[in-house]
């Protein structure tokens, strides 16, 4: 047989397939219709894990596993099918309608913000973009920040979450784990690290310097083409500025922004230091309250699934499913719950699309746990 013939076989048989699909389809939305007559949940998981081992063991051991992967597929598709017929809207989504509503139709323009750092820091910087004149308060650190949001001392929060080169901020997740608080806004910086010291110190007289570490992270070839200096992380690259500009030492130097030089009197010895010139830190700006403004076409969400295999592939499947694109996966470790998880995803979905109700509505059959953590635009 030639490979035109065996073609014809496998669509004849994709022809039967198709049928047979949506008659199995057909029969479960006469079951979503008895389950909703009847009070009865969607998920069945008893059902499920019988099933899959019966099909499993009707297909013999060589298409075994091949056989749980097509049907537990199929339960994704069946589940999500059955969830829209029944059309029942959950809490959350009931919250996110009350959240759209309220949530005025222009973006705030002179809100108190807490950023972490000091003056000249890029969180104020990205800070000054997202809003028109903000009136910022700064914190040590990412926790004061999450602090100053929960207690009510400012309205908005600007922390960075992720950058182009050196990755996730992973003290940011590891806090968004344990506060409270929505996410209105993100936000793309072009950030490029100046070498900054005292007028007239030469880069050879350099014995130590001073940044964040995710800045460290960012200029790793600039830093190994200097032996013999010191590299010390310190809380933020605003913050290394100002220890140059306070030190007496004339062997110093900072990596900042350029916005630092002209704030602390320092003068740039090497501009754009970092490894790569196309280098964007993706800040997000936080709320206590729920705010979902006109035209969010992104959302966050974070889970704790099931510790078993599987768990986040049938979380990928729902939302290929649902045709939403996940730009963004973290996991990080729960604190107290050895080799747990919680993951993080970014979506892409307009709050208005079809595809956006249903997810909202299923999240709580989809894991163990979940955080909604709001619905908003990205500005670059």
């Amino acid at each position: 047989m030639d490979l035109n013939e065996i073609r014809k076989d496998i669509d004849r048989i994709d022809d039967e397939l198709v049928k047979l699909f949506c008659a199995r389809m057909e029969a479960a939305a006469q079951v979503a219709d008895y389950k909703k007559a009847n009070g009865l949940p969607i998920l069945q998981p008893a059902r499920e894990r019988s099933k899959l081992q019966d099909v499993a063991e009707k297909a013999g051991a060589e298409m075994a596993n091949y056989t749980r992967v097509l049907y537990s597929m199929l339960f994704e598709l069946s589940r999500s099918y059955q969830s829209k017929r029944n059309g029942q809207l959950s809490e959350l989504y009931r919250t996110i309608t009350h959240a759209i509503e309220q949530t005025p139709k222009l973006f705030p323009q002179a809100p108190m913000v807490a950023c972490q750092g000091v003056e000249g820091a890029y969180s104020q910087i990205a800070c000054e973009k997202i809003f028109k004149s903000p009136f910022i308060l700064y914190f040590k650190n990412f926790d004061g920040v999450f602090s100053a949001i929960e207690s009510g001392m400012c309205q908005y929060g600007v922390l960075p979450i992720e950058n182009s080169t050196a990755g996730s901020v992973n003290k940011v997740y590891d806090l968004m784990i344990r506060h409270n608080f929505s996410i209105v806004r993100t936000f793309r910086l072009k950030v490029d690290h100046n070498l900054l010291v005292k007028p007239g110190t030469a880069l050879s007289q350099i014995k130590e310097i001073y940044s964040h570490e995710q800045a460290i992270s960012q200029c790793g070839e600039f830093l190994q083409s200097l032996p013999g200096v010191n590299v010390v992380p310190v809380a933020n690259t605003a913050v290394a500025s100002e220890m140059v500009a306070a030190s007496s030492r004339t062997d110093v130097a900072a990596l900042s922004s350029r916005a630092c030089a002209q704030l602390y009197g320092l003068e740039i010895l090497k501009h754009a230091v970092q490894d790569k010139g196309n280098n964007h830190t993706r800040f997000i700006c936080i709320s206590k309250n729920l705010e979902i403004y006109p035209g969010s076409d992104k959302t966050s969400i974070m889970m704790i699934l099931s510790h078993k295999p599987g768990a986040l592939y049938k979380v990928l499947a729902r939302l290929y499913t649902l045709g939403i694109n996940v730009t963004k996966l973290e996991s990080r470790p729960l604190p107290d719950r050895e080799f747990e998880f919680m993951f993080y995803f970014d979506l892409e979905t307009s709050i208005y699309s079809e595809e956006f109700v249903q997810l909202m509505c299923e999240l709580d059959e989809l894991c163990e746990e979940f955080k909604y953590l709001g619905s908003y635009t990205e500005v670059v």
